[in-house]
């Protein structure tokens, strides 16, 4: 139990639970690898699981009817997937899947929803972070319609360099372009812009962030909203 212990206290939402709660949901996860592309939830289909990732970078992905993808919302180690049951909703609106590797602990939906209903401090808990990832859904949207591509990118960059385990992110062009909802060559350009600028090093699907303050700068204010919002949400202390 003191590894699955040190390795949940990775995971933001597992940290800020009150020691009885937490060895309470310890007793009920499971470690999971995450490989890339793993789809962990598909639209329609009834949650069998909740996730809390200790690394890695899950995307909550739209599809259209004519195929076309486009990223709504990321998940990592500050939070977790499946806080739509807390709603009762069971058949998740749009796509999980893994975008950046990494593990996580696995818990069963009837044991996530036993524990919801009878642990008080765990539903508080939770339903602040869902709070919080609607709020990034939200900025999402908004981001999507107002912004330019480069600020926008910068944005998705330092969201996805705070999930991931060191500077180096591999993604590939294509990947970005469906993420952010634009076309490759666009990616391209913006990316070069941004490499111009010092910011990121991109080579062989690999961005390296070189200068995150530089980026911080070149930025949406979206980033910083979302950031505050979520420290506001999961800072305060539990009633």
């Amino acid at each position: 139990m003191s590894d699955i212990h040190s390795a949940a206290m990775r995971n933001l939402v597992l940290a800020k639970l009150p020691p009885g709660s937490l060895a309470r949901v310890l007793a009920l996860v499971e470690p999971v690898q995450l490989p890339i592309r793993l789809p962990l939830y598909r639209q329609g289909t009834p949650i069998a699981h909740v996730y809390f990732p200790l690394s890695g970078l899950i995307s909550l992905v739209a599809i259209l009817t004519d195929g076309t993808e486009a990223e709504v919302g990321i998940i990592g180690r500050e939070g977790m997937l499946g806080s739509s049951l807390l709603s009762g909703i069971r058949d998740p609106f749009v796509d999980s899947l893994v975008q950046m590797p990494g593990q996580g602990l696995r818990m069963s939906a009837v044991d996530f929803l036993r524990e919801a209903k009878t642990d008080d401090s765990f539903r508080e808990v939770l339903l602040r972070y869902h709070e919080a990832l609607s709020a990034q859904i939200m900025q999402t949207a908004v981001c999507g319609g107002r912004h330019a591509l480069e600020p926008r990118l910068a944005r998705w960059l330092l969201m996805a360099h705070d999930r991931a385990e060191g500077d180096h992110l591999h993604l590939t062009q294509e990947f970005l372009a469906m993420m952010l909802g634009v076309h490759r060559p666009s990616i391209s350009l913006t990316a070069q812009a941004l490499q111009r600028a010092g910011l990121i090093r991109y080579a062989g699907g690999v961005i390296t962030i070189v200068n995150r303050a530089g980026l911080e700068r070149a930025a949406c204010e979206c980033y910083a909203a979302v950031q505050s919002r979520y420290y506001e949400l999961m800072e305060r202390k539990l009633d």
